[in-house]
């Protein structure tokens, strides 16, 4: 876990929000399960073996971190951008919300309350 997770994590805790999934395997639960076969699985459904950094399956709320945005890290440059695409892009069609976050909303409070917010429509929506 890198230290802005660990930062959201513990922000997460102490707004006493309902405690998120880490490393969600999303696409091997949409196609069976994580157990024996995930790859067969994986590969016939076209799907990679992504993971969330946090999610909230019963609200279809999935949290990504993206970190490196001011030093060229992975998720800003070409290559590991588009993968991330991709994969928001396969989560969206399975009917996932992305809030996508990084170190600045992370440390100013910024993130934990927008995704506080969303829970909170979310699970109004599921109710009405």
């Amino acid at each position: 876990m890198s230290e802005l997770e660990r930062t959201l994590a513990f922000h997460i805790r102490a707004r006493k929000l309902p405690v998120p999934v880490r490393e969600y395997r999303f696409a091997a639960e949409a196609t069976g399960g994580t157990g024996p076969g995930v790859r067969t699985r994986l590969a016939d459904s076209g799907l990679k073996d992504w993971r969330f950094d946090f999610a909230w399956p019963d609200l279809m709320l999935a949290v990504e971190v993206e970190g490196g945005a001011w030093v060229g890290g992975r998720h800003t440059r070409g290559k590991g951008f588009i993968e991330d695409l991709k994969k928001y892009q396969e989560a969206q069609r399975m009917g996932w919300t992305i809030y996508r976050t990084a170190g600045e909303l992370i440390k100013n409070g910024e993130a934990v309350k927008v995704i506080g917010e969303l829970m909170e429509a979310m699970s109004e929506t599921r109710a009405s």
